[in-house]
């Protein structure tokens, strides 16, 4: 009997040193500490709305980041300590940009699904809907599955060097999110993002300059009740054409969480995000056939972090022309006809 009290006391003791060792002292903001809008995602030429027609791009995302220092991630109920992503995802889109105007700029709409593996590994499992107890040791998960859909519609406007857009997109879940699972591509919370766009293209001497703000409105996780806070996005770019294919250029993104997590379901409270990255990107046109197809890589480093992933980003982008609309024909002057 003293033997058994012996074990259970040392028990108790092993379980609540764990617990002081792997609870941290911060926790990180957004559930999955990510946001619905992919940072970064949009870079050079970002406020260019092409002619009326269909257009189709597919953007390739590779992002690795941790999050160390004993802090928490709580993503499908499950709360773990000392995470590691490494995501692989694919974002097919399709575009339409119409021929009708709204004051003088192009509607246009598109449609994003992205599929995709997020390799999450975690040091320490402090809560699960699947486990009843603290799990010590790294605990890896890995599932691809498609991710949430993306809904948008923009007006985009020129004027000389300049071009500018305004864009509402909505992200609709995809049903593939599941709950006791550390890998989720979809995260489950429905929620709408308005951005507007600005681009300074000269044609002449090669510049481009582009910046892209915008904030995200997320709305609660029914499967885990989880309230991820308001958030505000800021992408730029800054580049130069080397020649009419080729351009080079700095890009990078600001991120900050306007207001804290919520919801019944949050068990790690309500603390809000923020991170800045910087990093370049190469851009090259090359014909295939006729068809003009776009091609641009970038790379983006995170630092001056705050409850959230802090890693690198990196991009590529495919897009191309399926049919543009000719251009309308010059009117003629109705003829002058005068009566003598």
């Amino acid at each position: 009997m003293l033997d058994l009290s012996r074990s259970m006391c040392a028990y108790a003791l092993a379980v609540l040193v764990a617990a002081c060792v792997l609870i941290p002292k911060e926790a990180d903001a957004a559930e999955a500490a990510q946001g619905v809008y992919i940072l970064g995602n949009r870079g050079p030429l970002a406020g260019v709305t092409p002619p009326p027609g269909f257009y189709f791009e597919s953007e390739t995302y590779f992002y690795q980041g941790d999050l160390g220092g004993n802090r928490t991630f709580q993503s499908g109920g499950v709360v773990a300590a000392n995470v590691k992503l490494d995501i692989s995802a694919t974002f097919m889109t399709p575009v339409w940009v119409t021929p009708v105007e709204i004051l003088g700029g192009n509607l246009g709409f598109s449609i994003t699904i992205p599929f995709g593996t997020p390799n999450v590994s975690a040091g320490a499992v402090l809560s699960s809907p699947r486990i009843d107890r603290i799990i010590s040791g790294r605990e890896r998960d890995a599932v691809f599955d498609v991710g949430d859909i993306y809904l948008a519609s923009f007006v985009g406007w020129h004027s000389g060097n300049f071009h500018w857009s305004a864009t509402a997109l909505g992200v609709v879940p995809s049903g593939s999110y599941e709950t006791g699972q550390l890998s989720n591509i979809s995260l489950n919370r429905p929620a709408l993002d308005l951005s507007g766009a600005l681009t300074y293209l000269d044609p002449v001497l090669g510049y481009e300059l582009s910046v892209v703000p915008g904030i995200t409105f997320n709305w609660i996780n029914p499967a885990t009740q989880y309230l991820t806070g308001t958030e505000f996005h800021l992408e730029w770019s800054a580049s130069k054409y080397l020649s009419k294919e080729l351009s080079l250029g700095l890009v990078g993104y600001f991120y900050d969480q306007l207001t804290g997590d919520g919801g019944s379901g949050d068990r790690i409270g309500p603390f809000k995000g923020r991170v800045t990255a910087l990093g370049g990107q190469i851009g090259y046109t090359l014909k295939v056939g006729e068809i003009p197809v776009s091609t641009n890589v970038r790379v983006l480093r995170e630092f001056d972090v705050t409850n959230r992933f802090q890693g690198t980003a990196t991009y590529l982008t495919i897009s191309a022309p399926l049919w543009v609309a000719p251009p309308r024909a010059a009117v003629a002057p109705a003829p002058v006809i005068a009566k003598f």
